[in-house]
């Protein structure tokens, strides 16, 4: 009786310590979702497929699941997922939640980023301090800071000057480029980059303005005449990060949080180097697409400048809470 019951205990024993061992090396999965094409050749994409490599690389016991070209959730969808903690992961066009944290729009204000190097700067500064500690109170953390130019394309003709906007239906990226846009006259259609596409074949856009990687990936070169590229004089800067859900992320191990972060660090340094080529790939790619390829003056710029300076700087600054003092640590940093 006591051998049997001894046995009994063991085999106990045995099951409880398979089972717990079982629970330290299960795996986690997460999933990431972004609004751009997969698998071919965008580097936002490729950012988020870098982490994901990485990660399991990392032997940490966390997989990442990418789903690409919106097939999780939709590009507008994704930021209330994330902070709710029902999305894991994203390569986010910031912007697109201005409309619940108006302070993002900061992050794409006609003509606050110049240049990469610009970008790389005020990723250190007290402008993007603020920033990411709203990004954390709202509910999620960066990952990868990726910052992306773009320009101006339009089935009328080419876009330059602020008067050459006139009468256009546009799309704009954000509030602060819609505010510009139609001060100088155009009309706005408002959509995710995703969407670009079909709206121009069926008549809803006339213009657009997007990221140099996302004219190329979506192939915007068969929908329009004339491209404005960014040249010395970029108005058009935009902040996509990729982000995490700070629900998530404060639940994993350390060793899985510092994975992550050194996969970001990774990812972040592939895409400083890549969004530098985006330009003269998209300018190529329009060019053998005949599409015309123009860029705008110094005093293009300028006179852009004085229209958003008296409309979405304006607004943004009088509107929002602490506007103000974020677009002066923003202009601070030259």
């Amino acid at each position: 009786m006591q051998s049997l019951l001894r046995n009994a205990v063991a085999a106990a024993m045995l099951i409880a310590v398979g089972a717990a061992s079982g629970v330290a090396s299960a795996e986690t999965t997460l999933r990431a979702s972004h609004q751009f094409p997969g698998g071919q050749g965008d580097p936002r994409d490729e950012m988020v497929q870098m982490i994901a490599r990485d990660v399991g690389a990392a032997n940490v016991g966390l997989k990442i699941q990418v789903f690409p070209s919106s097939s999780l959730y939709k590009a507008n969808e994704q930021w209330g997922a994330i902070t709710r903690g029902q999305l894991d992961m994203s390569a986010f066009p910031l912007d697109y939640a201005s409309g619940r944290v108006p302070q993002f729009s900061a992050t794409l204000m006609p003509g606050l980023v110049r240049n990469y190097d610009h970008a790389q700067r005020l990723n250190k500064s007290d402008f993007m301090k603020e920033i990411k500690q709203i990004i954390e109170d709202k509910g999620a953390v960066v990952i990868a800071d990726a910052w992306l130019a773009g320009g101006f394309a339009s089935k009328e003709h080419c876009i330059t000057s602020p008067d050459t906007i006139k009468g256009q239906v546009i799309r704009a990226a954000g509030p602060a480029f819609e505010q510009m846009l139609s001060a100088a006259g155009a009309s706005i259609s408002s959509m995710p980059s995703s969407e670009i596409y079909t709206a121009m074949q069926t008549g809803v856009l006339d213009a657009t303005n997007t990221s140099n990687d996302s004219f190329v990936s979506y192939r915007l070169y068969e929908q329009v005449k004339c491209l404005t590229a960014p040249g010395d004089n970029a108005l058009w800067f935009m902040y996509e990060p990729v982000i995490m859900s700070k629900k998530v992320f404060d639940k994993l191990t350390p060793e899985q949080r510092d994975a992550i972060m050194a996969a970001g660090s990774k990812a972040e340094a592939y895409f400083v180097g890549e969004s530098r080529k985006g330009e003269q790939k998209m300018i190529d790619t329009f060019k053998k697409a005949n599409v015309e390829v123009v860029s705008m003056s110094k005093d293009d710029f300028d006179a852009w400048m004085e229209v958003a300076k008296a409309s979405s700087y304006k607004n943004f600054a009088e509107k929002v809470k602490g506007g103000d003092e974020l677009l002066k640590k923003a202009l601070a940093v030259q």
